[in-house]
């Protein structure tokens, strides 16, 4: 899409060169013309006048014209930075506890608090929900810690359907383990994407920015 305007306007330009230059006469070929004109004979120069007068587009048109593609210019231009502000989507957040998270006897849904990034505004810190504003390709990432005394399940949702899950299992004697994974999906504009806790698990964040879950836009359709 930016490809195509980007040579609609090249074509708009160089139509607006074109009409310029149609709209001025060359006063060195008027010269000229005038000089050869002079020696020939009334008949023959008439005829060669006719022939060499160039088409000159009446001056209200040429005006009317560039007005249209002024206007046309306008147009795309704010096309063009429309479409460019929907491109730039992408966030990163932390849990920004400094605790476990559950364990909960439901799967919860998790609430990333502290925002890194959030261009376009697509995640929303109250929710954990992303909103996708565009159709396209998308890529989404996410990491967990956890005390291995309680197990760790987390799960990638989009519009209600899973798509990708981490399952770090108990153990004993307990240990402290991270996971993390990652998945590249197709949305359409209003899809939504999440994170859930699995029921009876929990997840530890800190300050060292343990439990994260980004996503950017990869490339609009």
């Amino acid at each position: 899409m930016t490809m195509m305007m980007q040579s609609s306007l090249s074509v708009l330009l160089l139509l607006l060169l074109c009409s310029l230059c149609e709209a001025e006469s060359p006063a060195q070929d008027q010269v000229t013309l005038q000089q050869d004109s002079d020696a020939e004979e009334p008949n023959v120069r008439d005829k060669r006048e006719v022939a060499d007068t160039p088409c000159r587009p009446d001056i209200n048109s040429v005006v009317l014209e560039l007005r249209e593609l002024r206007d046309t210019v306008s147009t795309l231009k704010t096309q063009l930075e429309e479409q460019r502000r929907t491109e730039q989507v992408a966030f990163g957040a932390s849990l920004g506890i400094h605790e476990h998270q559950g364990p909960f006897n439901t799967e919860t849904t998790l609430v990333y608090k502290n925002i890194f990034a959030n261009a376009g505004n697509a995640y929303n810190p109250g929710t954990g929900i992303f909103t996708a504003p565009v159709k396209g390709v998308y890529y989404f990432s996410f990491s967990g810690h956890h005390s291995s005394d309680k197990a760790m399940g987390l799960r990638l949702y989009k519009n209600g359907q899973s798509m990708t899950i981490v399952y770090s299992h108990s153990e004993s004697p307990p240990g402290i383990r991270t996971a993390t994974n990652g998945m590249t999906l197709e949305l359409v504009e209003g899809d939504q994407v999440y994170m859930r806790l699995y029921a009876n698990t929990w997840v530890y964040d800190n300050g060292n920015i343990h439990g994260t879950f980004i996503g950017h836009l990869l490339f609009p359709m």
